[in-house]
């Protein structure tokens, strides 16, 4: 019997994000006017693609925030994936919104935008400047106050004054932290899961050798690849590599994959172990739906996170926070360690933390559905005392 020589993938676009021209899918765009940063550039036209599920009532009392992390997209709930063009991935938070949901789409109106930044949509560096061309390395540094600016102007244009409740998880945290310091008065309660109120050392490190996989591809081209043959995919995938590690937990790895060679793979003849292939698999599957320059964007931004810059420091910029708060940390998450996330719920008065146990780290907030959906439902419909302090078995 012949053997056929194996399907090689195919090769990987120049840049995997939305472009113009391509199916909008679920996607609304808004407009919104230039916008001056916080660094003092401006950039002269800022447009957020978003989503948004059921219906604003009639006193805007119903109004939710869903804030995505660094390589999510507005696309909250609902359905996804290769049968759906413009839409490469389902739902991410399918379990936490949609009807009958502790974040219900039949009572909530449910706002979700793709960040400033991103790549499916909004304006970022894959997207047309004004002279038509794709910002590539002129696009400026943003940072996270730069992004819920953005998303503030969003909230003016759906004629929304205040949200009922933000939440974001991982990088939508640090947004969602920043809605509730920067603009207290249109924030009833704030959920930030995941993430903490302050990039540190430890996070930057990680953030710098994502950011360094990409520049040293030799495809980056300082940025400028988007016309080119090729884009810096082996960058971005070395970088969603070091980046998935972080998410997941040792013994999670350890358990999952041990020592097992990747089929029959030697690897003392340059085979691969089972948690080689195991990245190797998460790299090449975001190259194919993700720009390289976003994600090198995405990256600075949560470098640039601090929500005490210019406000005497996080403990007083956390004085600010007016709305009810809930905090959740996952127990064995290594890249945002439970005493980062219980700074937020220290510094903020009345705030509820709440720690899940996963043996999956930091992606336990999205693999817990049952678990989140428990918190979220004891902090929503008050059955939680104020400033207390619960751990989730």
């Amino acid at each position: 019997m012949s053997q056929h020589p194996p399907v090689r993938p195919a090769l990987p676009p120049v840049s995997g994000g939305w472009h113009e021209g391509d199916p909008v899918a679920f996607r609304r765009f808004a407009d919104l006017g230039p916008l001056r940063l916080e660094n003092g550039e401006t950039l002269p036209a800022v447009r957020l693609a978003y989503e948004t599920w059921g219906t604003l009532d009639e006193g805007g009392t119903n109004a939710v925030l869903v804030l995505h992390a660094l390589t999510g997209d507005a696309h909250v709930t609902g359905g996804g994936g290769p049968d759906v063009p413009g839409q490469p991935t389902p739902g991410w938070w399918d379990e936490i919104v949609g009807p009958g949901r502790i974040i219900d789409t039949g009572t909530h109106f449910v706002v979700a935008a793709n960040v400033l930044g991103g790549c499916s949509g909004s304006t970022g560096p894959s997207s047309s400047a004004p002279d038509g061309h794709p910002w590539g390395s002129r696009f400026p540094i943003v940072s996270t106050r730069d992004q819920v600016a953005a998303e503030v102007r969003l909230a003016d244009y759906l004629g929304i004054n205040r949200f009922s409740l933000v939440i974001g998880a991982s990088m939508g945290g640090h947004r969602a932290l920043e809605w509730a310091v920067g603009h207290p008065g249109r924030v009833d309660r704030v959920a930030v899961v995941a993430s903490g109120a302050q990039t540190t050392a430890d996070q930057a490190a990680w953030a710098h050798t994502q950011v360094r996989a990409i520049e040293l591809d030799p495809n980056w081209r300082g940025g400028d690849y988007h016309d080119g043959p090729e884009g810096p995919s082996g960058g971005l995938a070395l970088a969603r590599q070091i980046a998935h590690a972080t998410y997941r937990s040792p013994l999670e790895l350890d358990t999952r994959f041990g020592r097992l060679p990747q089929h029959e793979e030697d690897v003392l003849r340059g085979g691969r172990l089972a948690v080689e292939s195991y990245l190797d698999h998460h790299g090449d599957k975001l190259v194919r739906r993700f720009d390289a320059g976003s994600y090198w964007t995405l990256c600075h931004a949560m470098l640039t996170h601090d929500v005490g810059r210019d406000r005497g420091g996080v403990l007083e910029a956390l004085k600010r926070v007016t709305a009810r708060t809930l905090v959740v940390a996952v127990d064995s998450d290594r890249l945002f360690f439970p005493s980062d996330v219980w700074q937020v719920a220290e510094g903020v008065q009345g705030a509820y933390y709440r720690e899940i146990h996963s043996d999956h780290g930091h992606d336990g907030f999205l693999i817990e559905a049952e678990r989140m959906s428990a918190i979220l439902d004891e902090f929503l419909i008050h059955r939680i005392p104020a400033r207390s302090s619960v751990f989730a078995d």
